[in-house]
């Protein structure tokens, strides 16, 4: 059982969604990012997606774009993200996903990429703009690296294409909430549960989590109870980006409130 899988496991048994959070690897520094690592264990995060700064985030919205820029503004590339996953695995429990774009990874080496993100502490490992009908001569390598290789789907996804993503997926199936770029919204799609049954369907026992325009506690408890987890990206950054030197207690704050909105059981909330 890996990392990821053991998230899950833990989640299932405690009837709740596992909280999947996102950071961008140097922003708005290495030593930030530590820190803020460390603040979303602290409230609640169970996975940490770990991203590499790149200069054409296509799927990326405004936030995050903004994010990338402070962080190559830093000299962040891959071989600084594996520097800096390290002192994350040593200061935190997370599971840490390491998301990437393709043309990052080519550059390093794809088979020194698969090495290097799991001697550095990374359990599994989403390259974003890599669909499963382009993915079997590179998702081999993260595989026998013992990297969990997650896969994302879509509302446009056929159930062919959903099928072939849950095929190579391992950890879990990344189900995007909502075509277009990343970007806080302040509910989940009236379409979000058709979306989800279609994946099921595809994914078998594979955990499903769903992100992309995930925000408020309200869009994370509607999501929680479709989807064995909930991802969390472009909220928390620009909770960061706003809050400055006080970034930390921010994130924290925020992210306390969406792990709390993950459980299904709200009866046995605390009152606090």
């Amino acid at each position: 059982m890996s990392a990821i899988d053991r998230v899950f496991e833990t989640a299932r048994r405690e009837n709740r969604a596992a909280l999947i959070s996102f950071l961008m690897a140097g922003d708005p520094t290495p030593e930030a990012t530590v820190g803020l690592a460390r603040a979303l264990e602290e409230a609640g995060a169970d996975i940490l997606e770990l991203g590499v700064p790149f200069s054409d985030p296509v799927a990326d919205g405004p936030v995050l774009q903004r994010s990338a820029a402070r962080a190559r503004g830093q000299g962040v590339d891959v071989e600084r993200v594996f520097a800096l996953v390290r002192r994350i695995r040593g200061e935190t429990r997370l599971a840490l996903v390491l998301f990437s774009y393709l043309n990052p990874l080519l550059r390093h080496g794809i088979a020194r990429a698969a090495t290097e993100a799991r001697d550095s502490g990374f359990d599994g490992v989403l390259v974003t703009d890599l669909p499963p009908e382009e993915a079997r001569e590179h998702q081999p390598f993260f595989r026998s690296a013992g990297l969990d290789t997650i896969f994302l789907v879509s509302p446009t996804s056929s159930a062919s294409r959903m099928s072939a993503a849950a095929r190579l997926a391992s950890g879990f199936l990344y189900v995007v909430s909502r075509p277009g770029t990343t970007g806080t919204r302040p509910a989940a799609p009236a379409d979000l549960p058709e979306t989800i049954s279609r994946a099921k369907r595809a994914a078998g026992p594979l955990p499903l989590a769903v992100g992309f325009g995930i925000a408020t506690p309200q869009a994370v408890r509607e999501a929680a109870l479709l989807a064995d987890g909930v991802v969390v990206g472009s909220a928390i950054v620009e909770a960061a980006e706003m809050a400055g030197s006080a970034r930390e207690r921010a994130v924290g704050e925020m992210v306390r409130s969406l792990a709390l909105a993950c459980r299904r059981n709200r009866s046995k909330l605390p009152s606090s």
